[in-house]
């Protein structure tokens, strides 16, 4: 009985001895084929990088005769129409209807932005040419269109004109500003000066004050923050207009519900205005007295001795203030037309580049570069005196929403004492003109 227990025992532990060497076997086995495998795919792997580092040595020596062109870059119906009927068949009117300049400001602009936005050949696809990539971006601008009509239209992916839309407002913003967008000079002062009082009749002033609300799609967040008093959402900028219908400071990228006081008041315009920055050294001579430049601003904005107003129009029986006098009527008359200057600069912006008169499709990090890109454009036609055609302007005031006004601002801390002065001096000015 014990032998029958010692036998059975020890086939037990043979059968399982052989088991055990079995599923090693095989385990070795899958080990090895994966192995083999390993390598095979790793041989495939560097036989393939040779093919391809072989084929690119010979594209390499071949380039200059051959030209390669794939699909994401162009394609040979849009390349002709680009080639043959924009570069060589576009008339004047052509050129200011569908890029908003003439030919000779498109070709100066592309040859100042041609730093930032040239790109290099590769040997497998050839880069948009500087003068293609504007034209994407300049189009989109003027019409406010969907990137799939653009698209077709020139022969790229949609992808690429939202990049060149974005790379040029960047090149724009980086290269122009220091041209078309900055301080003014003492000469620049005084022209201003002459102008706004040869053309609309107000004094010692230099600029205006205004607000532009761009329309924008539905942010992901606080998107209560960008509803404008109008209602819509928007992204508001201020500007200052000189007497040519030209900006000289432009502040972008804030929601459509915030205070416009609270805008000026943090800009850098208000900190220059302030220390007399706006206005030659000494001050020149008004009614007698030195006094430094002004600038003109709507209701919205705080009474400073270097910002003027409109005295608080009486409003009903229950009105919290006096009744104003004829100088103070005169001078709010006086005033109101002198802001039409910021009115038309903006109607004419709106209307170049209509990316900013219709709801903007773009992002929030794209739309303050464009609003300061469109404002350089701005400047720079009307710098290099490309025609301006009433229609686009007709177009826009029909279409478009109304910008949205601003609630008045009363007396407040911000006002200086020295400033209720300074306006009854113009309102002396006026009556003395008056008579």
């Amino acid at each position: 009985m014990e032998e029958e227990e010692q036998m059975r025992s020890f086939m037990f532990l043979m059968s399982y001895l052989l088991l055990k060497r079995r599923r090693d076997i095989n385990t070795a086995n899958v080990q090895r084929r994966n192995e083999i495998q390993r390598r095979i795919r790793h041989r495939q792997y560097f036989f393939q990088r040779q093919r391809r580092m072989l084929m690119m040595m010979i594209a390499g020596g071949i380039r200059s005769n051959v030209r390669i062109r794939t699909r994401p870059w162009t394609t040979t119906p849009s390349t002709d129409w680009w080639e043959r009927v924009v570069m060589t068949e576009f008339q004047p009117s052509d050129w200011l209807d569908k890029f908003r300049m003439s030919r000779e400001t498109f070709f100066y602009l592309c040859d100042k932005l041609r730093p930032r936005l040239a790109r290099q050949d590769t040997s497998f696809r050839l880069a948009l040419p500087v003068e293609k990539r504007v034209a994407v971006a300049l189009w989109r601008l003027a019409s406010n269109i969907e990137y799939r009509t653009i698209s077709t239209l020139f022969g790229v992916g949609k992808s690429t004109v939202c990049r060149c839309v974005r790379d040029m407002c960047h090149a724009i913003v980086a290269l122009l500003s220091s041209i078309y967008l900055r301080p003014p000079n003492e000469q620049e002062l005084e022209d201003s000066a002459q102008l706004f009082l040869s053309h609309w009749g107000f004094p010692h002033c230099v600029a205006t004050i205004a607000t532009l609300h761009t329309a924008i799609i539905t942010p992901s967040n606080n998107a209560s923050d960008y509803a404008n008093p109008a209602g819509w959402l928007s992204v508001l900028s201020q500007v200052a207009v000189s007497g040519r219908r030209q900006f000289w400071d432009v502040c972008a990228s804030f929601p459509g519900g915030t205070d416009p006081a609270d805008i000026f008041q943090n800009s850098s315009l208000w900190a220059t205005a302030a220390e007399g920055g706006l206005s030659p050294d000494p001050p020149p001579v008004f009614m007698g007295k030195p006094l430094r430049y002004v600038l003109l601003g709507e209701a919205c904005y705080p009474l400073q001795s270097w910002l003027m107003k409109a005295y608080p129009e009486e409003k009903g029986r229950r009105a919290s203030h006096t009744a104003l006098t004829e100088p103070q009527r005169l001078f709010n008359r006086r005033l109101s037309r002198a802001l039409h200057v910021s009115e038309e600069a903006l109607l004419r912006l709106r209307a170049r580049w209509q990316c900013l008169s219709k709801r903007n499709d773009c992002g929030l990090d794209v739309v303050p570069t464009m609003i300061l890109a469109c404002c350089i454009l701005h400047n720079m036609c009307e710098s290099h005196g490309d025609t301006f055609k009433d229609e686009w302007q007709v177009e826009v005031s029909e279409a478009e929403s109304p910008q949205p006004s601003h609630k008045q601002l009363l007396s407040t801390s911000m006002d200086q004492s020295h400033a209720e002065e300074v306006r009854q001096l113009f309102c002396d000015y006026f009556e003395q003109q008056n008579n």
